[in-house]
């Protein structure tokens, strides 16, 4: 049973909610107006405590905010017990706090500063050569090896160099890959800068998780696999994603950064005539996964952002998934990529210019059969800009929804892909949304209220 001060919280939090619907009709975010009514009540607290008053570790997902409200709602760890109340500033104290990803009993992480996931148990620095060492793999001996010229480009890499390459990946997965239990807060500190940087938060085959205000960073595999088969002149690919949903259920991911910085895809070499690409997804949602609200985020400087579905046999009647006010700056692709599922997206804001490099191809795919309504969204497209590539599909998806502005002025932006694509988008999809709460019927506002109202350090 949840203490005294608990429920004096819960209660709190139901009637800011409420109290917010008036400031969501006026064009503003409800979190936003549930984070600055709280704050004055915690101005006097220290950076691990000064979230007391607000109960930030304890938030739950409002009512119908999107696809993980739906049935049981998404609660996380707000049940913790303090022996199940954690702070932690180091790599071995998050794993420590994590514990066995089977153990179900509600737990509260509040992540304080920024931790290394490229750290050992003894917050020493490892590389990509400590991970290496010991497995025999030299990335010299891995591109003698597999040279297209010699290797051919019928087959994926196979014997000794890729088994070393496999054993040094292993390695580094041991590190950097953190995997979080069912019925858990994961929580950055506010004023602490708090995030993770070069690790992955592994969310699979569990249920109910909360993920909010953390910065995710730098998110690099060490040894990417050579792929002559991928595409026409083949790929390099890379493992972890920032945070990964496999086959789990009511997520919400909320206020946090996702990016690549400080290493930008454009300093990575070629190999074989192809990037060497060291980042994968930055939030990806595949294997089943189902009941998922990811909002008030920013996600920028990256190319295969958001993958909703890891492939065209994903699970059917599953991967349902809210995404709304989040920024999009400087992403290249997959804004994301749907595939299956019923997907709202509305009220994000999509920013297009290339930035740091990172050109964008389109923003919103929709494939194998994907039921996409997109509304109520904002892009700011730049001179020469082609309206026709902000969506792409197989023929096979749709997308539905309307209201969304391209530099303020409404758009169908349907119409735009469809006369320029012989494989169409379809216009009508098989579901209604109705879990819209902080829904906002005009887009024209986005690029003011979004700006300093998403992303890491903004919760108080």
């Amino acid at each position: 049973m949840a203490s005294p001060s608990h429920r004096r919280s819960l209660r709190r939090r139901r009637a800011l909610v409420v109290s917010a619907a008036a400031v969501v009709t006026a064009g503003l975010g409800a979190s936003l107006f549930v984070m600055n009514a709280n704050a004055d009540e915690n101005a006097d607290e220290n950076a691990d405590d000064n979230a007391a008053a607000v109960d930030l570790y304890h938030q739950t997902l409002a009512e119908k905010d999107g696809w993980a409200s739906s049935g049981t709602g998404t609660t996380g760890g707000t049940k913790a017990d303090a022996a199940h109340t954690f702070t932690v500033s180091t790599r071995a104290e998050l794993v420590k706090a994590l514990g066995s990803a089977s153990d179900t009993t509600p737990r509260i992480i509040k992540v304080n500063g920024t931790i290394d996931a490229n750290t050992d148990d003894a917050d020493k620095k490892l590389t990509c050569a400590d991970y290496a060492s010991g497995t025999g793999y030299s990335l010299s001996a891995y591109l003698k090896a597999y040279d297209p010229a010699t290797y051919g480009t019928s087959k994926l890499p196979s014997g000794t160099e890729e088994t070393a390459r496999a054993a040094a990946q292993a390695k580094q997965a041991k590190s950097i890959v953190f995997k979080v239990p069912a019925n858990t807060t994961v929580v950055g500190v506010p004023g602490t800068k708090a995030g993770i940087t070069g690790g992955m938060l592994q969310i699979q085959n569990v249920d109910n998780v909360v993920v909010r205000n953390l910065t995710f960073a730098a998110t690099e595999d060490c040894f990417p696999q050579w792929d002559p088969t991928d595409g026409d002149d083949g790929n390099w690919n890379s493992n972890y994603d920032s945070v990964t949903l496999r086959g789990a259920t009511h997520v919400w991911a909320d206020h946090n950064t996702f990016t690549d910085a400080p290493h930008f895809d454009s300093a990575n070499p070629e190999y074989y005539g192809r990037e060497y690409q060291i980042h994968d997804g930055a939030l990806d949602i595949t294997k089943g996964s189902d009941l998922v609200t990811v909002e008030r985020n920013q996600f920028t400087n990256h190319d295969k952002t958001m993958l909703i579905g890891s492939s065209d046999t994903d699970s059917v009647g599953k991967l349902r998934v809210s995404i709304h006010h989040n920024v999009w700056k400087g992403i290249v692709q997959r804004a994301p990529l749907a595939r299956i599922g019923q997907i709202h997206i509305y009220n994000n804001l999509y920013d297009v210019t290339t930035l740091n490099g990172y050109a964008t191809q389109y923003s919103i795919n929709s494939r194998a059969q994907a039921q996409v309504v997109a509304e109520n969204n904002y892009w700011t497209l730049p001179s020469g800009g082609k309206v026709a590539k902000l969506l792409s599909g197989d023929g096979t998806g749709a997308v539905a929804g309307g209201g969304n502005l391209v530099n303020g002025t409404a758009t169908d932006l349907v119409a735009a892909y469809n006369a320029a694509n012989s494989k169409k988008l379809k216009t009508t999809v098989n579901w209604t949304p109705t879990l819209t709460a902080g829904l906002e019927t005009s887009a024209k506002d986005l690029p003011t209220s979004l700006g300093t109202a998403t992303g890491a350090g903004v919760l108080k």
